[in-house]
């Protein structure tokens, strides 16, 4: 009996991966498959790029930056069919994505000199003999593993900073989007052609798993927090250092003086953008009960407009097929434990499609609240107030995202959100915002791409002291003498003896 090919399920053919839309089955591209050695070898080409890299300083990686920068904008109507037409997203939001990914490589390229460069330190009285200086150092060669969810904005929030910090980069694309992955590599190449800086390698689970044990000097991972574990297992080997970005199952709180309108609109973009498939995306809604059935009303109204379809619609498909029945599952069980679906349903899931599902009064111990759904759902739950909205909140493992309605203690609640990032009066702003940095706690990983701190995350600290004067307090030699240690001691009480 002949296999059927699943719409947009990535297939191995003569050692080739095949990329096809999840929408119609079209062929999106092929690609060699890389082996163990081959990844080895990618890594290794990669070592000696990044020294070249390296040394064309802050300034000639600006410049070559922001040349990869203007081809992508350039170029960004093609890019954005290229997202639509092999991972299903609708050109629009594709458009938004790269936009967003433009952004982050402006600011890493114009930022890097400033947050990683060599500086003064300032020593403090008791080394007042030397100087401090301090400077951050590329890792040489670091590995990128992207999702397929965000295939351009995503793997640029590391690639982009890595590139800028002085490293080479070896990027392995989801298998469901290698398309787009191989299409920014082959657009840095245009105006980097002299090495290999940034290079990429196809292929499945394996390509990954071989890609943690080539040798790299830091690896970046986004995907789901199991493969997170595999990732670090794979890196732990080595003592190679990770960066992860894994799941979430982010909360909006909707407090009783929100401006529930603006609430609403908020909330169905941020559970049912790219047809739900976000990792900051709003999968939890606890709203008071002040303002619970109004506001059930207005995103229930809005989510039903929402139009579903291959082209010109709101929501695409469901770019991995096997989410399907995760999805199915979820709606499901919410349903059969007393929660009620005032929007969509069991019957939502018309593959490859979900169509937006509202689902309320739904049990906190269910699947559609615990575990990350990835589809156009949402839980809206009655809480009493803000304090019992948090703690349903910050119940579960993840910790990503979140957002926060209201006006007087808003940014307050935000705070107490156990999530590595919150919106207030909006949802998911954060990640287009370039001057913050971006990750979770807990079951969400670890580590920060955007911002100062994602800079700061692709460099080694390097510390150098420096003797500009003899040592008033002669310590760090065998040469001192007893009257040098009882000055010591006469200092140290001096300077820290007090309480205060």
């Amino acid at each position: 009996m002949t296999a059927v090919h699943v719409p947009g399920t990535p297939t191995i053919s003569a050692g080739h991966l095949i990329s096809t839309s999840p929408a119609t089955g079209a062929e999106a591209g092929r690609f060699p498959v890389a082996t163990e050695a081959d990844v080895r070898a990618v890594v290794d080409r990669g070592r000696a790029a990044g020294e070249w890299w390296a040394g064309l300083g802050f300034a000639g990686r600006q410049d070559r930056l922001q040349r990869w920068r203007g081809v992508l904008a350039r170029r960004i109507e093609e890019l954005a069919e290229l997202v639509h037409v092999e991972g299903g997203k609708p050109v629009g939001d594709a458009v938004v994505e790269i936009l967003t990914a433009l952004e982050h490589v402006d600011w890493a390229a114009r930022n890097a000199r400033r947050v990683l460069g060599p500086r003064r330190v300032r020593s403090r009285l008791i080394l007042a003999e030397f100087t401090g200086h301090l400077e951050y150092q590329p890792y040489g060669v670091v590995g990128v593993i992207g999702p397929w969810n965000y295939p351009v904005f995503t793997p640029i929030g590391s690639t982009a900073y890595a590139l800028a910090a002085g490293n080479a980069v070896v990027f392995k694309p989801s298998e469901y989007t290698p398309a787009v992955g191989q299409w920014l590599v082959d657009r840095f190449a245009e105006v980097v052609p002299e090495h290999p800086v940034l290079q990429a390698v196809h292929g499945l689970g394996d390509v990954g798993a071989a890609l943690c044990r080539s040798g790299v000097g830091k690896l970046a991972f986004t995907g789901s927090t199991a493969t997170a574990r595999k990732v670090m297992a794979a890196c732990a080997e080595t003592l190679t250092p990770v960066l992860l970005e894994a799941g979430g199952k982010d909360a909006m709180i909707v407090d009783a003086d929100a401006d529930l309108d603006a609430a609403a609109e908020a909330c169905v973009w941020g559970a049912m953008t790219n047809a739900g498939q976000t990792c900051i995306g709003i999968e939890r809604v606890y709203a008071v009960d002040q303002v619970f059935d109004a506001f059930v009303e207005k995103v229930t109204a809005k989510a039903s407009r929402l139009t579903v379809g291959p082209e010109g619609a709101d929501l695409g498909p469901i770019t991995m097929p096997s989410q399907l029945d995760i999805i199915r599952r979820h709606i499901s069980d919410g349903v059969a434990r007393g929660g009620r679906a005032v929007l969509g349903g069991p019957d939502a899931v018309q593959p490859p499609y979900v169509h937006p599902t509202v689902l309320v009064d739904v049990p906190e111990d269910s699947a559609a609240v615990r575990e990350e759904t990835f589809g156009p759902t949402l839980t809206v739950n009655r809480v009493r107030d803000v304090d019992e909205a948090v703690q349903r909140a910050n119940a579960l493992s993840y910790g990503l995202g979140g957002s926060v309605f209201g006006r007087k203690r808003a940014v307050a609640v935000a705070r107490r959100l156990r999530s590595g990032m919150a919106s207030v009066n909006s949802t998911l702003t954060f990640a287009g915002m370039s001057t913050l940095p971006f990750g979770g706690v807990g079951e969400s990983g670890f580590g920060r791409i955007h911002g100062e701190d994602g800079l700061r995350e692709f460099g080694r600290a390097k510390s150098i002291t420096k003797r500009r004067a003899r040592s008033l307090l002669p310590a760090m030699t065998f040469e001192r003498t007893p009257a040098d240690v009882a000055r010591l001691v006469k200092v140290a009480k001096l300077m820290y003896g007090r309480g205060r």
